[in-house]
């Protein structure tokens, strides 16, 4: 089974890569710019093309939420335009697409977890531009999984470990929003959960739709970082102080969702398959990161 994956630079795109070494017939191959450009959709069918999937895994895209603000056009080009694209190229060559979305489709507002029947109303540029390339995706190509994820982090690329383990480094006490709360999910789990899920779905034994896939258990930012650095202080690394802040005292362009949290159980249901503990994927990255081979991904 041969996964050609969009985003290569991106968290899923590598966490992918590297499960597929020890997946037996499985080969996953990356794609990005300036090859398939999600902006420039001329580009999209041919990469994909030339790269003879059985599966797509949609993962390219515009990620900076409060940019996005600012350059709605960009956003909405990558995320509804691009996404429909790469969707279509799956179709046109009669494989099914697998498609990473966000919690930011919800406005946050529910006290529970969100299920996939949910009403969406997102509350930024950047959760709308994602729900239009769900609608894009589905419209596109019948043989789609869509999978909302949250509160993204891995060993590679920028995301909020890193960032914590940085800041560590430099000051006695760090900030962090304690009024927002989700599921911190890491990309390495997404990217055993996309294997299980595509196995099923290229034997034609999985439902086409929306799911929700984040890690198991909630958390809010700050309980996430302190739960980073007191690991990290247990394994010899960086340490600060976690001071609780509310969202007003940390203004951002775009609103974030004060409930990020989703429920796994239609995904479990589906394909018998649960995300681990937050706690558990948290401990296993952050010692990675603080391995000696691998300190300099802090500041990548």
């Amino acid at each position: 089974m041969r996964l050609v994956v969009t985003g290569r630079d991106g968290q899923v795109a590598a966490s992918l890569l590297e499960a597929a070494q020890a997946a037996a017939g499985v080969e996953v191959i990356a794609i990005g710019r300036p090859q398939l450009d999600l902006a420039r959709p001329d580009t999209v069918i041919e990469a994909i093309a030339a790269a003879k999937p059985d599966i797509v895994v949609s993962a390219a895209a515009y990620t900076a939420v409060d940019q996005a603000e600012d350059e709605p056009d960009l956003a909405f080009a990558v995320n509804a335009v691009g996404a429909g694209k790469v969707a279509q190229a799956a179709a046109l060559l009669g494989v099914p697409v697998i498609h990473l979305s966000t919690d930011y489709v919800f406005d946050g507002t529910k006290d529970a977890a969100y299920v996939e029947t949910d009403v969406t109303a997102p509350a930024s540029v950047y959760g709308a531009s994602k729900l239009a390339g769900e609608q894009a995706v589905a419209s596109a190509n019948p043989r789609h999984l869509i999978l909302r994820t949250a509160w993204v982090y891995s060993p590679f690329g920028k995301n909020f470990v890193k960032t914590m383990l940085r800041l560590a480094a430099d000051r006695d006490e760090i900030s962090v929003v304690a009024d927002q709360w989700g599921n911190p999910t890491s990309a390495l789990d997404i990217a055993d959960a996309i294997l299980h899920a595509a196995a099923r779905l290229h034997e034609g034994a999985a439902t086409s739709g929306i799911y929700h896939l984040a890690g198991t258990g909630e958390a809010n930012w700050s309980g996430f970082a302190r739960h980073i650095l007191d690991t990290s202080r247990v394994l010899g690394g960086p340490w600060g102080r976690v001071r609780d802040i509310a969202t007003m005292d940390y203004p951002t362009k775009a609103r974030r969702p004060a409930n990020s949290r989703l429920s796994n159980a239609k995904f479990a249901d589906m394909f018998g398959w649960n995300a681990p503990d937050w706690r558990q994927s948290t401990e296993a990255v952050v010692r990675r990161l603080l391995d000696g081979e691998t300190k300099q991904a802090l500041t990548a």
